[in-house]
């Protein structure tokens, strides 16, 4: 099987260099944050979230809800802007969502969301920043 090749390359050591260490570990090593404590868990503001790597718009507000996960959940991406990856890591079987620009590790998407998608988007806060 061969690794998907993003249009955004850069080496290990310049996305560390770029994005720090704590949003290096999520986006770059498949990390997860504790639920709760991102910035964009409860953000109501109207906009587009993109990646914290590329900028990449990826969700819009208007698909943002609560689902007391601890997380920011969207009910749906942008169309085109996300990979997805099947994870077994864990003893589970999940879809991890990647930015279909730069690779970088979004969180994963599951098939219990509560609205017409069925869709929730569980993304890690530091995956993210948000342009009004």
């Amino acid at each position: 099987m061969t690794e998907k090749i993003y249009p955004i390359q850069k080496t290990e050591t310049q996305w560390l260099k770029e994005l720090g260490e704590e949003k290096y570990q999520i986006l770059r090593k498949k990390g997860t944050e504790r639920p709760f404590t991102g910035v964009y868990n409860l953000h109501k503001e109207k906009g587009i979230y993109q990646c914290a790597a590329c900028k990449t718009e990826l969700f819009v507000s208007d698909a943002k809800f609560d689902s007391g996960c601890g997380w920011p959940s969207f009910d749906q991406a942008i169309e085109g802007t996300v990979t997805y990856i099947k994870d077994k890591t864990f003893g589970m079987v999940r879809t991890e969502i990647l930015c279909a620009t730069c690779g970088s590790h979004l969180g994963h998407v599951f098939n219990d969301g509560p609205t017409a998608t069925g869709q929730r988007y569980c993304i890690n806060s530091l995956s993210l920043d948000f342009k009004e």
